[in-house]
């Protein structure tokens, strides 16, 4: 039983980055019902961003450690944000009324020179995060060991996946967001601004991708420059899982993935646990196409 709640502990860790990047997916699917191939190499570009923003302000020895921290969240939320909305200008906007397959091929080149750029900038190797970030406090309760990294995941993702459905639901921009989803024709005759909307869902994506690449780093205290490409595919698939374009649907998918992943790794093998991932995907598509919280489609005859 130990064993089991520990696993469960440790799927609601995996599950927290799952569905904070499974977020950045299905915020830009819900509007523009296209798939941003780019967002996960974005994540791994935050992690490495806020590394060097770390390096950089506690080397300079007059800001507390707790400032630090904060303000690495921040400056990295800000600099991804800056990163997507360029991404969303160049690979994007101009191909808004092209066929799918052109804005597919231009997100795969634009994951293609993120992930080229990291390896430029910081070369190929695993580069270490340092231990030190966080404090190295942890509990152990009943026999389960939480560490201070692992609440504050938990603790911060909550409030993030909150703050989104406030957002969403109870804002004026949020009300834009959700007509933009369903029809931006019809949006932009009620005067929205759709350009504005989809700019909007690229920020808010990134920012939550942000965290979650500095997730990875502090919690596996280390990254590559492939690590989007890993990451990115899970999230994905759990966006897949939950309902892409569905914001509740990402959130339960990406914690669902994470406690599917982290039982399969602790009762049958870790290696094995990217097979599973994807035969629970393939049966998912069989079962339920549009996902766990999914609409259904009605076929008209």
């Amino acid at each position: 039983m130990d064993i089991f709640l520990q696993q469960v502990v440790n799927g609601l860790i995996i599950g927290s980055i799952y569905a904070l990047v499974a977020l950045g997916y299905t915020m830009v699917y819900g509007v523009m019902k296209l798939i941003n191939f780019a967002h996960g190499d974005l994540v791994a570009f935050s992690a490495y961003v806020g590394l060097m923003f770390y390096t950089q302000l506690i080397g300079m020895g007059i800001i507390p450690q707790s400032m630090v921290v904060v303000m690495v969240f921040v400056l990295t939320a800000i600099v991804a944000a800056a990163v997507a909305l360029l991404v969303e200008r160049v690979a994007y906007r101009p191909l808004r009324n092209a066929s799918r397959l052109s804005a597919v091929v231009s997100a795969l080149g634009a994951s293609m020179m993120i992930q080229n750029g990291i390896m430029l900038i910081w070369g190929p190797n695993i580069t270490i995060f340092p231990s030190d970030i966080l404090p190295a406090a942890s509990w152990t309760v009943y026999g389960i060991t939480i560490t201070f990294v692992q609440a504050t995941m938990i603790i911060i993702t909550l409030i993030l996946m909150v703050s989104l459905t406030l957002f969403i639901n109870y804002t004026k921009m949020g009300t834009a967001i959700r007509a933009s989803a369903i029809n931006q024709d019809v949006a932009k005759l009620m005067g929205i601004n759709v350009n504005l909307i989809i700019m909007i869902i690229f920020v808010v994506g990134a920012i939550l991708g942000s965290v979650g690449g500095l997730f990875i780093g502090m919690y596996y205290r280390g990254i590559s420059f492939n690590l989007g490409w890993i990451y990115g595919l899970n999230a994905f698939i759990a966006a897949i899982l939950g309902g892409i374009g569905n914001i509740p649907g990402s959130m339960v998918g990406g914690y669902l993935l994470g406690l599917f992943t982290a039982l399969i790794a602790g009762y049958v093998s870790s290696t094995w646990a990217e097979a599973f991932t994807f035969i629970l995907l393939i049966l998912i598509l069989i079962v339920r196409p549009k996902g766990i919280l999914g609409e259904r489609v009605a076929e008209k005859v």
